[in-house]
């Protein structure tokens, strides 16, 4: 098949194999199909992306298993050394994996170099973790059949890991399974999205030749794209031990029942509430909104999208946000200054101007944003603003993953962590105030995986644990906790002779 030469950013030359062949097994596999990769802005396809069979799915899995035991004989100073250097292959490219990014998800640029940071952190990060993959004593001498015993455990690599991502942060979300995987001396095989198949599959590339040139087989790291059958042949291989999925609930509700009884980590969606108190500093969350609501396109699971306001200043709040809401610059995403631009498709933006529509028959108001004028690029869905929205609608309780916040007006902060808990989800939420009893009662009540004060709800280090209750999943990312979601303990029980 012809590939386009990438006219639209002529600054991105990637490999040939990324572009013609499959990244399976300890030969790269010249591809059968593609799929097209389209630049969101303008729909035009800039290149073509592999495409697996179900039958080559199974193939990468039968060549992941044998790679476990040549993975699991790797001594720290061996994996510390290839994510080390994998590391700094990523760091000689970042320029034009950036540029790659923006292309794939149409992200604006800004936040294509944030992703691309917080990628060399995380790997830098899985190495470190390396030194810290210990076990520990256990006094089994509590138990009078104990006495005279030595107990101990240490963590075993748990065999191929199967890391599924989505199109929003593909580079981010796959070093999150990966780094981890590899630092843990599991071989792996990476599903990304067929919305973004090529950022993900430059990386895997660098990743097999360092493998390689460390003596370690190529399909230690695979990657197979492909329709949704492929995923499904992935996700029933029983010789895949854990799944890691970042993606829709509905998705992760499936890899969870087809997976069983294999581990899953799941790391769902959100209906990401931020709450601003009486005494909260409104000029700061009124910036907390600008930026943490329509980040990557409002693309993100923990962007801000339920705004609790304390009544004595929700006026001053809202007035104050549609003053500031044109610093959201909207445009082409490869502009330095562009802040939000078209989502990642058609279907996708229809989507959420549908969510709009039905909220307004219902009562909300549009305060700022909505559809587009005439001329407008494809996709593109304005910054929203809307008041009075149902909480029972599916713009309020369903994540939106574009760039619309809701508010509404509670009378205590006691009600705004009601509202907050009454979601199906629970991710990250944050609050602003000057009170340390409002700080402590949220941070004691908000049912999510993280609470954020004073500043946006979207806050995430990525060496920290990261991960949701209810639908927004189960398990932790971050490479420490990865790493041990990613092995197993083995116990040592010893009678001396």
């Amino acid at each position: 098949m012809t590939q386009p030469a990438l006219p639209i950013d002529p600054g991105v030359q990637l490999p040939s194999v990324v572009l013609t062949h499959l990244l399976i097994g300890d030969a790269d596999r010249p591809a059968g199909a593609w799929t097209p990769a389209c630049f969101p802005f303008t729909g035009e396809v800039f290149a073509q992306a592999p495409a697996a069979s179900v039958d080559e799915a199974k193939a990468a899995v039968a060549a992941g298993a044998a790679a476990q035991r040549p993975m699991a004989a790797l001594s720290s100073a061996q994996r510390r050394s290839i994510v080390d250097t994998i590391s700094e292959r990523l760091a000689a490219r970042e320029g034009q994996l950036q540029r790659l990014l923006v292309l794939e998800t149409g992200k604006p640029l800004v936040d294509c170099r944030v992703e691309t940071a917080r990628t060399l952190t995380t790997w830098q990060a899985a190495g470190d973790e390396i030194t810290r993959l210990t076990g520990e004593t256990v006094p089994l001498d509590l138990q009078p059949l104990g006495t005279g015993m030595l107990g101990y455990f240490t963590r075993k690599p748990a065999g191929l890991i199967l890391g599924i991502a989505g199109f929003n942060y593909p580079l981010l979300l796959a070093t999150h399974k990966i780094a981890p995987a590899l630092a843990a001396g599991c071989p792996i095989i990476l599903k990304p999205s067929p919305d973004t198949v090529l950022t993900t599959a430059w990386m895997v590339s660098i990743i097999r030749d360092v493998l390689a040139e460390h003596g370690v087989p190529r399909s230690a790291a695979q990657l197979v794209s492909g329709a949704p059958e492929v995923g499904e042949a992935l996700v029933a291989d029983e010789r895949v031990q854990v799944i890691s999925f970042t993606g829709s609930a509905a998705v992760g509700h499936v890899i969870s029942r087809n997976a069983a009884p294999r581990k899953t980590v799941l790391e769902l969606g959100s209906a990401t509430g931020l709450i601003v108190a009486e005494d909260g500093d409104v000029d700061a969350a009124v910036d907390a909104v600008l930026r943490g609501g329509f980040y990557a396109n409002g693309q993100a699971c923990i962007s801000v999208q339920r705004v609790l306001l304390a009544r004595p200043i929700a006026q001053r709040f809202t007035s104050e946000l549609l003053a500031r809401l044109p610093e959201v610059r909207v445009g082409d995403p490869r502009e330095e200054a562009t802040r939000v631009a078209p989502v990642i498709n058609d279907r996708s933006a229809e989507r959420i101007l549908s969510w709009i529509d039905e909220a307004v028959q219902t009562g909300a108001t549009v305060l700022a944003g909505g559809r587009e004028a005439s001329g407008a690029p494809a996709g593109l869905v304005a910054p929203t603003v809307l008041s009075g929205v149902e909480h029972s609608s599916s713009l309020w309780s369903e994540e939106i993953f574009g760039p619309v916040v809701c508010l509404d007006t509670v009378e205590s902060v006691d009600e705004a962590i009601e509202i907050v808990n009454a979601s199906r989800y629970g991710l990250q939420a944050s609050i602003y105030t000057a009170s340390l009893s409002n700080a402590f009662s949220a941070i004691d009540r908000l049912e999510v995986g993280g609470v954020v004060v004073n500043e946006i709800p979207g806050f995430r280090s990525d060496v920290m644990p990261y991960g949701g209750v209810k639908d927004s999943g189960i398990g932790r990312e971050g490479p420490r906790w990865a790493m041990e979601e990613f092995t197993v303990t083995r116990m040592a029980m010893i009678r001396p002779a």
